[in-house]
């Protein structure tokens, strides 16, 4: 191990195998480690003899802030805090969790801490106010073009191209990207990268439908049929969509997946709870706030020099096969053009 001056917070963290920051907060007395945890870092530190530096100072604590306006991903984000707090229990550290979106106590968090999560469409004079606290910040949820903020998602664009791959290849020509809500931009990406696929097979016809998603579906899927337009499979951008499509088709007498295909995105509790189990595309929340947290550690123990650029993590998803997509059994006539 070498001679007892070259002992480190990091020579300790490797020993036992935990953070730099847990070692820190623990041999400083501080909160945020588990007494358990405490008592293994102190054992080690003294029979490794280490001794802490004059006038070094403890680590902050680790603030993860959910916004809490955004019902929409609200499964996500629980699934998001499962992976942060499994970490962080695997770690031997606890963390300061909050729902928000007020911008003031935002930069108050990020004043009084050593690191910010920040989950949901946050608002970006918010953003940039906690940024300015010089406070390592990293986000989960869309960022602006080129934002200098580490970032950790989920990859929606590879997943729309996936989806229409994967009923391209059950046979399916005539194909209808569900948004339900416009103006989203995780939808958005999916619906790009499902078209982009399907501009690569001239016999294949992707048409996009948008609705009220409380009662706007049939007369969306009418508009469709007075255009010619006979779909054999449908790519929901949400899983709660899905279930609406599933449910409408159903009740009108179709088949699936015999006469229709659906597939959503999600992966959220109700997928397995409806008759068929709906085929769909899982989102690796609690792996994004596992990573997420990792990031940030990383960034308290070694923060941005001037000029470093932010970083971009993404989480691939996958697709969840279930009972509700199958074979193409009807021919269907396809209207080249996007609806």
């Amino acid at each position: 191990m070498g001679s007892r001056g070259r002992v480190t917070l990091q020579t300790i963290a490797r020993e036992v195998g935990l953070s730099k920051y847990a070692v820190s907060r623990s041999l400083a007395g501080k909160s945020g480690v588990s007494e358990e945890t405490r008592a293994l870092i102190r054992e080690t530190a003294q029979r490794l003899g280490y001794t802490r530096p004059a006038g070094q100072g403890a680590a902050g604590e680790i603030a993860v802030v959910f916004h809490d306006l955004d019902a929409v991903n609200s499964e996500l984000y629980m699934q998001v805090q499962n992976g942060v707090q499994r970490e962080a229990h695997r770690l031997g550290m606890t963390l300061r969790v909050r729902w928000t979106h007020d911008s003031g106590q935002l930069e108050e968090l990020a004043r009084t801490c050593d690191g910010l999560m920040l989950v949901g469409p946050h608002a970006r004079e918010a953003v940039a106010a906690a940024s300015a606290t010089g406070v390592p910040i990293v986000r989960f949820g869309w960022v602006d073009a080129l934002e200098q903020i580490d970032h950790v998602g989920g990859t929606d664009h590879e997943a729309g191209q996936a989806v229409v791959e994967y009923l391209v290849g059950l046979g399916h020509r005539s194909i209808v990207y569900v948004y339900g809500m416009p103006g989203l931009r995780g939808r958005q990406e999916r619906h790009y990268g499902a078209r982009e696929v399907a501009e690569r097979y001239p016999d294949v016809a992707l048409h996009v439908m948008q609705f009220d998603e409380e009662n706007g579906f049939r007369a969306a899927f009418r508009a469709l049929a007075e255009k010619g337009v006979r779909p054999t499979a449908f790519f929901c951008a949400h899983d709660g969509l899905a279930l609406t499509v599933v449910s409408e088709l159903l009740g009108q007498g179709y088949r699936i997946p015999d006469d229709i295909s659906v597939v959503g995105f999600g992966d959220y509790s109700p997928a397995t709870q409806i008759s068929p189990a709906l085929t769909t595309v899982r989102m690796e929340g609690q792996e994004c706030g596992a990573v997420g947290l990792r990031l940030l550690l990383e960034r308290i123990e070694n923060p941005r020099l001037p000029g470093m650029p932010a970083r971009r993590i993404m989480i691939a998803s996958r697709i969840i096969e279930r009972r509700s997509a199958g074979p193409c059994k009807v021919v269907a006539s396809v209207d080249a053009a996007e609806v």
